[in-house]
């Protein structure tokens, strides 16, 4: 499976997912791009998961066009620490999702 994460995320996310494809938004040079033409070009990249904390990603973009699996996780920041708590429900959840689906992660109790 195939995952690229946003630009807001840190580039260390990418040790989490042991097992996975994983590439960052920048190291593509796609820094900067629009939501849109982010997922478009990531679909036809042939990746399968995008990862982000927009969570607002799902309400600004037409969802019914996407095919891209997307992941925002609700966090206070795009800080490592504040991240990684999360990690276990998202590898929990990335077989589970199907192709189009949107799903965010809830803000810890702790937070």
């Amino acid at each position: 499976m195939r995952l690229l994460l946003d630009e807001c995320l840190p580039k260390k996310l990418k040790r989490a997912f042991v097992g996975f494809d994983v590439v960052t938004v920048p190291e593509l040079g796609w820094a900067g791009m629009k939501d849109n033409v982010l997922l478009e070009t990531a679909e036809r990249a042939g990746f399968d998961v995008f990862i982000t904390i927009d969570g607002g990603i799902r309400y600004q973009q037409n969802m019914e066009r996407v095919s891209l699996r997307i992941v925002a996780l609700c966090v206070p920041s795009s800080r490592l620490e504040d991240i990684e708590p999360l990690i276990p429900l998202v590898l929990e959840l990335l077989p589970t999702l199907k192709m189009g689906e949107h799903r965010s992660l809830p803000i810890r109790e702790r937070y």
